[in-house]
This record gives C-alpha cells, structure tokens and sequence, in this order.
C-alpha cells in the first residue's frame, strides 16, 4: 500500500498545475477517485471530490486538498525573446534564480531557466541585495522575440517549476516539486481507498479545490457544492526540524505524525473537533503533531464560514522547503496521516457531530 501511495504522490507532483490552470492535475486525480469513490463530482471552478455513502442519513464530511501550486505567468515577451512573468503564490525571490521552469504554450510544453543580471556585473555594493522578481526573466535559449512567438509562447500563458520526483537516501524521504499541496490531494484518495469494504457511519466527500494559492477561492466554490456539516482542509506544515529554525518557530519534525494546526492565519479550529482528532490519534496509538502557523492560511479558512458555519480543521504533513522547486516529506508521516483520518471517518457519526457543534 505505501508504495502504492508513493506512485500516487509521484504522479500526482509531476504534473503541472499553477493556480488557475489545474485541469491536467484534476483529470489525473479523477483517475485515481474512480475506482475508490461511488461517483465523482465537480464544482464549477475546478474543484473535484469522490463521493463515497456509509450510512445515507449520517454528516457528510468534506476531506479537501487543493490541486493547484505555485507557478508563474507570461506577461510579455522581450523584442530579444526573454519572458517576463507575473508569480501565482506566494515565490521567495531567493529561492528563484538559476532554477528551470516551463511555459506550457497551445505549441507543446517549453523549458527554460529564470535569470537575472549576473553578479559580475554589479556593483559591489549591490551584490548582496537580493534579487527583486520583477527585475528576473525566464530564457528559453531564441534570439528574439519573434522565435519565441513562433515556439508558441504568448502572454497568459501559465508556467510551472521543474524538479523531477526523487527519493532521497533515506527511503521513506522524498523531494520533489508541488508538496504544496499533492499531498493533500494523495491523502483525499488514499482514505476513500482505506475505506473500501468498511462501514462508517456517514458520507465523505474526498478531493481538492482549485486556487488555493491565490487566496483560498476555490474553497468557497467547493464547500457551497458539497454543503458540508463538517470538513478537513488537508494541507501541509512548516517543518522546524532544519538548522536555523527556532523551537518555538516551527515545532513538527519529519517521521514523528501527521500535523493537526491549533491555529492558522486563517482558522481557529473547532475545539471539540480538535480535541476529537487528537483522542482519536491516541486512541489509535498513531502519532500525531500539533503546530501553530501564522504567516500561513488554508482551504479550511473558506470551509469553516459556509452557510451558518461549518467545523473544521487543517490536517496533514510537515514538510521541508514549501513554496520552491523542491520540498521533501516523509512517507510515514503520509501513512500515518491516512490511518488517523480513516479512524476519524469511521467513528464521526451524528452523536459525534453533534457533541462537535455544543462547544
């Protein structure tokens, strides 16, 4: 099963979808809901969930990543050929230069690299600045403007990182690029997968929204689809396990659980729901990380605010190097991340439900 899981999140990382531009990443997300869900559904914005029915009359849940990442976007091309770009997310400049990417044009798909004035070139009181985007371009190896149109390229274009999915030395250590957030895609599918042949006591709605990074916009449009009366934003963490990050930064370590966030920039949880998730996990005897992020937010921030409110939390893995070409999880914190939502789904029934909303 865990291999399974890891061709999942493989194929899953490798396909291109930067805010706005999912539809690759959901037909290939559909293929895997499937065979695992009774039937499978869409919003109208891009959004998808497999619908799976337990017991018809129990809570439906709502178990969410977001399908897209962060990317880029043609703006202009320069009377020399070099692309100029407008991010999608949130990109750190610093960790942009030097790094390949490609724009996906109606012409096939085009790598190039993101450059910027080089530091030989500076002056010395400049050479420690860093980099502002505006002042990058992308090279794609024409002479002109006119050989990059003829490839294909024009404005509105989407662009996306290259970073090929790698395991690393330790084996259940993986790298690649859109961490942020196939794991929570990979996660929706391999519950509903876990749920197969058992009972529980309710309907799960498993899938991803749509342009999350650019402000949590399609999290509106799917929970107003599903109407949920409970939901989990499936998201991942801040790993603080890495030189330079304080203990009281970033807590969550790789290999030690799944994370459930006690409060992020857009969602105070449900304490109850809370509280349920964690006596869950021990319970279960699964190891299970609580973490706090303000500099973030997630889907659950839209989810929580639906109709007259809805109970929700943000669940899934720490993880390394968010928001570059290349983060890296650890596949037991993946694993584990399944079980406890598995138990979860089977033990939230109305009675549960409703001990949730009497907080």
């Amino acid at each position: 099963m865990a291999n399974q899981n890891v061709d999942m999140i493989r194929a899953l990382c490798e396909a291109c979808g930067p805010s706005g531009f999912e539809h690759n990443v959901r037909k290939l997300l559909q293929t895997f809901l499937e065979p695992v869900a009774d039937t499978v559904e869409r919003d109208r914005f891009g959004g998808i969930v497999g619908k799976k029915v337990g017991d018809p009359n129990g809570p439906r849940i709502l178990l969410a990543g977001h399908l897209d990442e962060i990317g880029m976007l043609v703006t202009h091309v320069t009377d020399k050929g070099f692309i100029r770009f407008q991010t999608l997310g949130g990109w750190w400049s610093q960790v942009m230069l030097a790094q390949r990417v490609v724009i996906h044009t109606r012409q096939g798909d085009i790598l190039g690299i993101i450059g910027a004035k080089p530091p030989h070139l500076l002056p010395r009181d400049e050479r420690d600045k860093v980099v502002k985007i505006q002042d990058m371009f992308i090279d794609i190896g024409v002479k002109d403007k006119a050989e990059a149109e003829a490839a294909g390229v024009r404005p509105g274009d989407p662009i996306s990182p290259w970073s090929p999915f790698t395991r690393l030395v330790n084996e259940k250590m993986h790298m690649g690029k859109a961490l942020d957030n196939r794991l929570g895609c990979a996660t929706a599918v391999a519950v509903l997968r876990e749920l197969q042949g058992q009972s529980h006591p309710n309907i799960v709605y498993a899938g991803a929204t749509a342009q999350e990074e650019v402000g949590l916009r399609g999290a509106q449009t799917l929970v107003n689809y599903v109407k949920p009366d409970i939901a989990i934003a499936l998201d991942v963490g801040i790993a603080g396990d890495t030189p330079g990050v304080a203990e009281h930064e970033a807590r969550s370590r790789l290999g030690e659980g799944p994370i459930l966030l006690a409060y992020d920039g857009s969602l105070i949880p449900n304490p109850r729901f809370r509280d349920f998730i964690m006596d869950t996990a021990a319970d279960a005897g699964i190891p299970l990380q609580v973490e706090t992020i303000a500099g973030g937010g997630t889907d659950g921030g839209r989810f929580q605010l639906h109709d007259c409110g809805v109970p929700t939390v943000s669940f899934g893995c720490t993880t390394r190097y968010i928001h570059s070409h290349a983060a890296v999880f650890h596949q037991d914190d993946f694993d584990n991340g399944v079980r406890l939502l598995t138990e979860v789904v089977k033990r939230l029934d109305r009675t549960v439900l409703n001990d949730i909303l009497d907080f």
